[in-house]
């Protein structure tokens, strides 16, 4: 059984090579609408059909599933109609009904075989009639599109069914990543059967495989810890961190080696066929169709409810699908037992931050009390901190890990605590983290323009400053706010003009960013634009600006003097010795 992190990294690496699944339900949902209101009994087929597509939209697949089941009934031979409540239906994880509604294979003219073969076989195994299920897979034939996922669950359907020849029989599949799946699951069918030698070859020949050895190396290291043998299980699991050492699963694995803990338990069949569907549902979702990688997630879990990868994947789709509750639902079945559980939590506590910043940062703080040896927690908290403009408490926990993190700590944390330091007005020791990022990460944009935009706003390093900054406009020429910072140069270099002309621009590109919109007002009244700069601090403040942004605008628009009274009015460095930077790659 294959472990769903695992899984995404590798899917994400080969899905270019994958063609699990596609489906007429397949790409991003649009915006969610506002509540949808049922229509009445007596709607038209029409009505019925946009109301279900709205609540669709809105992240309501309940409910969609009741509409166009609604709207099928008034025109029973209308195959777009049935194909619409067969995928709401899964979308919602009411896999019975999915494969009461599935349509015939035999029949030319039916809709989509293939969720519904799906759903009936998942419907089957689930209720231990593995050999219905064997039997509907083997008469089924090439439905094209998907006809991987079920090559995938055909051998689980056969062990389901006591067939142990059929089931260690090795499905034909013509992609890298499902067949390297295919073959893992071989090497757990055949521990099943007892066959202990063809496992181990069949392990052992996967092991080369770089860029599959974090899916094979925990299932190969898992059957030697049950065979005896967790030496050789520690060996593999150090392949696999000699790579990837910050991997905690196969930390954790290894200690548990180690120790002489009990092995973990070979996979159930119901298990296994869980995680051969979670290769489609994997591939799709990289694919970023939502809606697809939601239905493989339903069936998953119909099969295996308690596997938290699953339900961190679902709660990622139904995130991508406008449905927030869903998705903050599905977070909270992460048991915390799970090695996943930090991470579910993690998108737990975001999922708030734009409606309940203090629900967001309870959560995180919970996480971390619950968890104290998680860096991952740790840096949770420290960015939601940040996010809400806590940055002295958010440079102190990144302290904590950075220094957990030793020799092996990312440019990426010096850069955080950096900039909670700056905001936190402790500039010495930011500018000490913005450099060491910097020299870490040289071609940062973000460390470039963060530190540029410092030492010219400061007065200090200006044609430093201004080199960072063009450097990261040649790394990303269209990113508002490092066009903000080479504008926001220009002014204080007193070159107003110049300023304007870059300031609009970056207005353009970041139309609500409100840093970027007062700065332009600034610029508009150093240049003599009054009128113009009034308009654009009132704008500022319909953008629900940080409160030392607001007061600020306040101030300039209560004043006939404008960024005079000012109270962050900075001297111009144009007397300073500069030359003049450029925009865009060189």
């Amino acid at each position: 059984m294959v472990r769903a992190p695992h899984l995404a990294l590798a899917a994400a690496a080969l899905v270019a090579l994958s063609a699990c699944a596609t489906s007429q339900t397949g790409g991003q949902a649009p915006v969610a609408s506002a509540a949808v209101r049922p229509p009445d009994a007596d709607s038209s087929l029409y009505g019925l059909y946009l109301a279900g597509q709205a609540a669709l939209d809105a992240g309501d697949s309940r409910s969609a599933a009741e509409l166009f089941g609604r709207a099928a009934d008034k025109q029973p031979d209308a195959l777009y109609l049935k194909d619409r409540v067969l995928s709401a239906a899964l979308m919602a994880g009411d896999i019975a009904r999915a494969a009461s509604l599935a349509p015939s294979t035999s029949d030319d003219g039916s809709g989509d075989k293939i969720l519904g073969v799906m759903a009936q076989t998942v419907e089957d195994m689930s209720d231990g009639h593995g050999e219905e299920a064997y039997q509907r897979l083997l008469k089924v034939g090439d439905l094209g599109h998907g006809a991987s996922a079920l090559a995938l669950l055909k051998p689980w359907a056969a062990a389901e069914a006591g067939r142990t020849e059929a089931s260690v029989a090795m499905p034909a599949l013509e992609d890298r990543l499902t067949r390297m799946v295919a073959s893992i699951d071989q090497g757990l069918l055949m521990e099943r059967a007892h066959k202990y030698a063809d496992a181990e070859n069949t392990f052992k020949a996967l092991m080369p495989d770089r860029a599959g050895l974090p899916l094979v190396a925990p299932a190969y290291g898992a059957y030697l810890e049950r065979r005896g043998r967790r030496q050789d299980a520690i060996a593999v699991y150090d392949q696999l961190l000699a790579l990837a050492p910050d991997d905690q699963d196969m930390i954790a694995a290894r200690a548990r080696a180690a120790s002489k803990a009990p092995p973990p338990p070979e996979p159930t069949i119901r298990e296994g066929a869980a995680g051969a569907l979670m290769v489609p549902a994997a591939v799709v979702m990289a694919n970023k169709e939502q809606e697809v990688g939601l239905i493989y997630l339903r069936l998953t879990l119909r099969l295996d409810p308690n596997q938290s990868e699953a339900w961190l994947l679902v709660g990622d789709a139904l995130t991508g699908l406008n449905d927030l509750d869903g998705a903050r639902a599905a977070f909270a079945q992460v048991s915390p037992k799970s090695s996943h559980y930090v991470d579910a939590r993690t998108r737990l506590a975001w999922s708030y931050q734009n409606d309940d910043q203090p629900q967001a940062l309870k959560l995180a703080q919970e996480t971390v009390q619950q968890r104290p040896e998680s860096q991952d927690a740790k840096l949770t908290l420290a960015d939601l901190m940040r996010a809400d403009d806590r940055y002295a408490e958010s440079a102190k926990l990144l302290d904590d890990v950075i220094a957990h993190a030793g020799s092996r700590a990312e440019w990426r944390l010096y850069y955080m605590r950096g900039v909670a330091l700056e905001r936190s007005g402790q500039w010495p020791d930011a500018e000490r983290d913005l450099k060491k990022a910097l020299e870490m990460q040289p071609d940062s944009p973000e460390v470039l323009n963060y530190l540029g935009y410092s030492w010219v706003n400061r007065g200090t390093h200006v044609q430093d400053g201004l080199t960072l900054i063009e450097k990261a406009l040649t790394l990303q020429p269209d990113e508002g706010a490092y066009v903000d910072s080479l504008g926001w140069a220009y002014y204080r270099m007193g070159d107003y003009k110049k300023a304007v002309e870059l300031l609009e621009r970056a207005a353009t590109l970041d139309a609500g960013d409100a840093e970027i919109n007062d700065h332009l007002g600034d610029a508009y009244w150093r240049a003599g634009r009054h009128d113009e700069a009034r308009f654009q601090w009132r704008s500022v403040l319909t953008m629900k600006p940080p409160a030392d942004i607001k007061a600020n605008v306040d101030l300039k628009l209560a004043s006939p003097d404008g960024v005079d009274v000012s109270a962050a009015k900075p001297e111009t460095v144009a007397a300073q010795t500069v030359s003049p930077p450029t925009v865009g790659p060189k």
